[in-house]
C-alpha cells in the first residue's frame, strides 16, 4: 500500500512532460466528492478564499485551512491538526481530481471537486418525512462484539437536515445533509474522518448504513424516542480493585520523562487526558481544556495529556503533537504514551490500573492528594448542543469543588 500511495502521488505531481503550469485554485465554492465503500459518494462543500486559504463547511462548523501547497499542476490541501490531506491535479481552475490520503494508516480515498456548486447533496424528490427529534439507535445490531448504542439528535428545515449521533464514547460531530423523499443522507469531512450516513425513514423508524471512508461500513437501525438517554459517561471506565490512584512516566517532545510524581503536579488537582492527535472528539475536548487551563491554572490545577498515536515513528508522532499544540495554543504538556498504534487494548496495558480504555478521549480527575475521584469516558462536543453545555457545567462544578478541598 505504501508503494501504491507513492506512485499515485508521483503521477499527480508530475505531468507527462513535467512542465510547471503554476495553476492555483479559483476563488469560489466547490462541491467535493469522496468515493467511499460500495462506490457510495460522500459530498462536502468548501469555499476557496484565496489561492492559499479555504473553508470547509459541516453544518455550523467552519474549518479554516491555510496549509495549501502547489507543485506543478497539483495542489496539496492539509486541514488543521490532523494528518490527512487532499492531493489533486488541477485540470482547470475549477476542476480537481485526486485523493484523500492518510499515510500512517495506508488509506487512499478517491476525491474530485467541481467549482461553482454549493449543494452538498443533490435532491431528487421533495422530502416526505421529518427526522427532527431524538432517535434511539443501534449500530451493528446483533453482531457479536460490534453492537453499540447511540442517540441520534436531528433538526430538519425543509429538506435540510443537521445533527449528530452521540455514543457512550463521544459523538460523530457536525453532520449535514438532506431528506430526499424518504431517504436521509448525512455527511461530514474534517480531515480526520470522512463519514457518510444513509437511511430509509418511516414516521417512527430508520434503517441504514454508516460509511467511514472506503474502509468501513456498518448497518444501523433507529426508532423515535424523545426520552432516550445513553449510559452515564462517568461509570464506563474505572480503577481496578486495589487501586485508588494511577502512575505513568512518558516523554514529552523534548524527550524528557514526565511523571505524576513531578513537583509540577504536587498538591494540585490534575486532569489526565487520554487522547490522540488524530481524534476529532479529542480535538474538541483539547480546545475546551486549553481555554479552561489558561483561565484557571493559577488556582492550582494541572492538565497533562497522554497521546496514543498511530504514526509509524516517534518523530512523526511528536510532529503531530507539536502541530496540535501550536495550532490550538495548548499550554499543558502532551506526552507520547504510544506510537505505531492507537489500539485501546495496548493503551490499557500502559495504564494497567484501569479496567479498560474504552474511548479516546478519556479524562481522569485526580484530587490534591493524588487519588482518582472520577473517570469520564468520551466527550460530547459542540455538535451535541445542550449536551455540550451540560458537560461544561458539570466539569466546572466538579473541578471547582476539588480545587476548594
Amino acid at each position: 500500500m505504501r508503494l501504491i500511495i507513492t506512485c499515485l502521488l508521483t503521477l499527480l505531481i508530475f505531468s507527462c512532460n513535467n512542465k510547471i503550469n503554476n495553476k492555483t485554485l479559483e476563488v469560489g465554492t466547490y462541491r467535493a466528492l469522496l468515493t467511499v465503500k460500495d462506490n457510495e459518494v460522500l459530498p462536502f462543500i468548501f469555499e476557496v478564499k484565496s489561492p492559499h486559504s479555504l473553508n470547509i463547511y459541516n453544518a455550523e462548523e467552519v474549518i479554516a485551512v491555510d496549509e495549501i501547497e502547489y507543485k506543478n499542476d497539483s495542489v496539496y490541501i492539509k486541514t488543521p491538526v490532523f494528518e490527512g490531506y487532499l492531493v489533486a491535479k488541477i485540470s482547470n481552475e475549477e476542476s480537481l481530481h485526486g485523493y484523500y490520503v492518510k499515510e500512517s494508516l495506508d488509506r487512499v480515498v478517491p476525491f474530485r471537486a467541481e467549482g461553482h456548486l454549493n449543494n452538498r447533496f443533490e435532491v431528487q424528490s421533495k422530502s416526505t418525512k421529518d427526522v427532527s427529534g431524538v432517535w434511539e439507535t443501534v449500530f451493528s445490531k446483533g453482531i457479536a462484539n460490534e453492537e453499540y448504542s447511540a442517540k441520534g439528535i436531528f433538526k430538519q428545515e425543509g429538506d435540510k437536515v443537521t445533527g449528530t449521533f452521540r455514543t457512550t464514547t463521544g459523538d460523530y460531530r457536525y453532520l449535514e445533509g438532506v431528506m430526499d423523499g424518504n431517504e436521509m443522507k448525512l455527511s461530514t469531512f474534517d480531515g480526520a474522518h470522512a463519514f457518510l450516513f444513509t437511511a430509509t425513514v418511516t414516521d417512527s423508524t430508520m434503517k441504514g448504513h454508516f460509511y467511514s471512508g472506503n474502509h468501513w461500513k456498518e448497518p444501523f437501525v433507529a426508532k423515535r424516542n424523545e426520552t432516550y438517554e445513553l449510559a452515564g459517561a462517568n461509570d464506563l471506565t474505572f480503577l481496578k480493585d486495589g487501586y485508588d490512584s494511577i502512575e505513568f512516566t512518558f516523554p514529552n517532545s523534548s524527550d524528557q520523562l514526565v511523571s505524576l510524581k513531578d513537583d509540577r503536579f504536587k498538591d494540585k488537582v490534575v486532569i489526565v487526558q487520554i487522547m490522540g492527535t488524530w481524534c476529532p472528539n479529542c480535538l474538541d475536548e483539547s480546545k475546551y481544556y486549553s481555554e479552561y487551563y489558561k483561565e484557571n491554572k493559577s488556582k492550582g490545577i494541572e492538565i497533562v495529556a497522554l497521546a496514543f498515536e498511530y504514526a509509524k515513528t516517534k518523530e512523526k508522532a511528536f510532529n503531530s503533537i507539536d502541530r496540535l499544540q501550536s495550532n490550538i495554543g495548548i499550554d499543558y504538556p502532551i506526552l507520547l504514551a504510544q506510537y505505531g498504534s492507537s489500539d485501546k487494548a495496548k493503551a490499557q496495558e500502559k495504564l494497567p490500573m484501569l479496567n479498560h480504555v474504552l474511548s479516546y478521549p478519556t479524562s481522569i480527575f485526580i484530587d490534591k492528594t493524588g487519588k482518582v475521584r472520577k473517570i469520564h469516558t468520551g466527550f460530547n462536543g459542540p455538535a451535541t448542543g445542550d449536551k455540550y453545555i451540560e458537560f461544561k457545567t458539570e466539569f466546572e462544578e466538579f473541578v471547582g469543588g476539588l480545587l476548594k478541598e
